[in-house]
């Protein structure tokens, strides 16, 4: 009973705590960015303090509920919710131990509980939402190896932009240290352009202007190689959809797993199937 009110929206006692849930989130990520405000912290640092409390008490009843009605408790605790679900516990405990700029850290952390506002997809039924998001997924993961080596590429040319602008303007012109030129370096080819630092020398303003128009072109190879790996994507997950429907979960009701899941991403129960048993 616990179980299908935690796990499976497809009741109203489900949805009434799906829903409160999500108040609950929102409410702990507005309570954590309005802290970091000065002047509101020291108006109402006591208050926030008490608040957050409050929050990481019931995030912390809510995880181990979800371990105790979970068939398979070790199963939930690995999955993505699962991961996510203790993260957004952890800092709040953390911060009760750890004084100081310390606390402030792991207060910040606190802003992973925003993740699980991914659960207001299943809230609203927008499955088709996470099967999109699921193939951005696996463009990227096929792209990776692409766009390590684009990285390295420019990370050369920055370093021996860097190097060379160093050498042309030096200390006098603001160019202090090779770190500082790679910085320059950084911020002209992504086409940010602070102007903390700018070169003044004829050579120097040539090499920023090859620099800059090099910027143009570079910005555009991530985007094309995402577009392809987007496009491979979609054309695989097409291909299976047209195999066979997506499987769904018994208990809660979850059909967006990848093919090879043997146990649902949400609740941990075994996928239906006699190849996933």
């Amino acid at each position: 009973m616990l179980g299908n009110v935690i796990f499976n929206n497809d009741t109203r006692a489900g949805r009434i705590f799906d829903a409160a849930l999500t108040l609950l989130i929102i409410g702990s990520i507005t309570v954590v960015m309005l802290g970091s405000v000065r002047p509101l912290q020291v108006m109402y640092g006591t208050w926030f303090a008490r608040t957050e409390l409050a929050f990481t008490a019931l995030f912390t009843v809510e995880y181990l509920l979800r371990l105790l009605s979970a068939r398979h408790a070790s199963h939930y605790a690995r999955s993505f919710f699962g991961v996510i679900d203790l993260l957004s516990v952890l800092p709040g405990v953390l911060g009760l131990l750890l004084p100081g700029r310390e606390s402030l850290l792991v207060q910040s952390l606190l802003v992973i509980r925003i993740v699980r506002l991914v659960r207001v997809f299943r809230i609203l039924h927008l499955g088709n939402y996470l099967s999109e998001a699921r193939v951005l997924s696996t463009a990227l993961r096929a792209s990776t190896a692409k766009i390590t080596v684009f990285l390295l590429v420019v990370l050369v040319i920055v370093v021996l932009m860097g190097a060379a602008m160093f050498l042309i303007e030096g200390p006098n012109e603001g160019f202090t240290s090779i770190p500082t030129s790679v910085y320059w370096a950084i911020v002209t080819l992504t086409t940010v352009g602070y102007g903390d630092i700018s070169p003044q020398t004829p050579l120097g303003k040539a090499l920023a202007s090859l620099l800059m128009i090099l910027g143009y072109g570079i910005i555009a190879v991530p985007t094309g190689l995402i577009t392809v790996g987007l496009t491979q994507a979609r054309l695989a997950a097409d291909t299976l959809s047209e195999a066979g429907p997506e499987v769904r979960c018994r208990r809660c009701g979850l059909d967006t797993h990848v093919p090879e899941a043997r146990y649902c991403s949400r609740c941990g129960e075994a996928l239906p199937g006699t190849d996933r048993t």
